[in-house]
């Protein structure tokens, strides 16, 4: 059977005598080109947003994560860790998030500490005329600033040679750090005594307030702990927690107060249980231990008693009495009031009060270049 081929006409021309309507639908190609390039603009612009904001989230995450570290989790700085445990005791409301930026900061700067022998030490000393019968006599201290204890010192059988080396060690770092206090004790007065601030001061002063801890902006808690270590009272903490420069944490770690840590980047003492986890704070240079141990005392909860009892003595017009001040160091370790009278009888037995008025003198181009 043959099929014919009909064509479209022939169908439509069929449909319209039967009574069809029968129309050409129009194509509006512009319109199909407009919508297919709003299609196409609107595709792209959700593919560029979506690149340009992801790097944004993740930074922002990222920037987030950072801070939570660097103040409340694993920080890997052994002061910022400690700033995040309860064991520190900060009195309540205190703002600890600043405590020990400044410390952290100049414990990280970039130096070359280099371990000098014992016996070159003594040579330095020696050849700069610095030596303790005549600071006795004299108050004067050779500005000597050394970054860490010989190890040496561990090995003289001596008692009073190794003691008196250590005194000469330490004392001119106690000092150095009283007279940065002293400075901004007396700018304190200064600006209290004034009754409109520039606007350099008010920013001297908040962060002033970040660095010991003051909520509230309170001036007279920062009269109060702004204030100085008795150096007798620094140095026989310091002779009492290194066996006089003789321990692990004072040879390894530059650790001169026995300060404690919970990071991973501590000393853990020999002697400690296994499910311990706290540690002794390491630091770079001997003066960042000296730093960190003036703002423990003049901020940590503890030693509140120990501020009051310093504030009184300045009211009354009287000196920094170490004797009397270190009957509040009972909570600085396990032992209580037994640590209180070792303190006492090491300051008096090294006749330490002697250099309470001591002054440092300044550093000469000469003598930095000994150093």
């Amino acid at each position: 059977m043959q099929i014919n081929k009909v064509s479209v006409f022939t169908i439509i021309k069929h449909l319209r005598k039967n009574g069809f309507t029968v129309s050409k639908k129009k194509i509006n190609k512009k319109k199909i080109s407009l919508s297919a390039l709003s299609r196409t603009f609107l595709s792209s612009l959700i593919i560029i947003l979506t690149f340009f904001t992801i790097p944004l989230f993740i930074n922002l995450t990222k920037e987030k994560t950072i801070f939570s570290k660097n103040y409340e989790n694993n920080s890997k700085k052994d002061l910022k860790k400690l700033l995040k445990k309860q064991e520190l005791k900060l009195e309540d409301g205190l703002d600890k998030k600043f405590l020990f930026e400044d410390i952290i900061t100049f414990d990280e700067r970039p130096i070359t500490s280099v371990r000098l022998s014992a016996v070159t030490i003594e040579e330095l000393f020696k050849s700069t005329n610095y030596n303790l019968e005549d600071v006795r006599e004299n108050k004067l201290v050779k500005p000597i600033s050394l970054t860490i204890l010989p190890a040496e010192i561990t090995q003289i059988e001596n008692s009073k040679k190794r003691k008196n080396l250590f005194i000469q060690i330490i004392l001119p770092l106690v000092i150095k750090e009283n007279n940065n206090i002293k400075t901004d004790r007396n700018r304190l007065f200064s600006i209290l005594n004034k009754s409109k601030n520039t606007r350099s001061e008010n920013n001297w002063l908040n962060e002033k307030f970040k660095q010991y801890g003051v909520v509230n902006k309170d001036l007279s808690t920062l009269k109060i702990r702004m204030d100085e270590i008795p150096t007798s009272m620094a140095i026989a903490q310091a002779a009492k927690e290194t066996g006089w420069g003789t321990s692990r944490f004072a040879q390894e770690g530059n650790a001169l107060f026995g300060q404690w840590t919970w990071s991973g980047d501590g000393i853990k003492p020999s002697d400690a249980k296994d499910d311990s986890t706290h540690k002794v704070m390491k630091f770079n240079v001997l003066q960042a231990s000296v730093k960190a141990y003036q703002r423990n005392l003049n901020t940590h909860s503890s030693y509140k008693d120990f501020r009051s009892a310093r504030a009184e003595l300045r009211d009354d017009g009287k000196k920094l009495d170490s004797m009397i001040l270190s009957e509040y160091l009972d909570k600085y370790a396990e032992t209580g009031r037994e640590y209180v009278k070792i303190l006492q009888q090491i300051i008096r037995q090294n006749n330490l009060t002697d250099f309470d008025d001591a002054k440092l003198l300044p550093l000469s181009i000469e003598l930095e270049s000994l150093i």
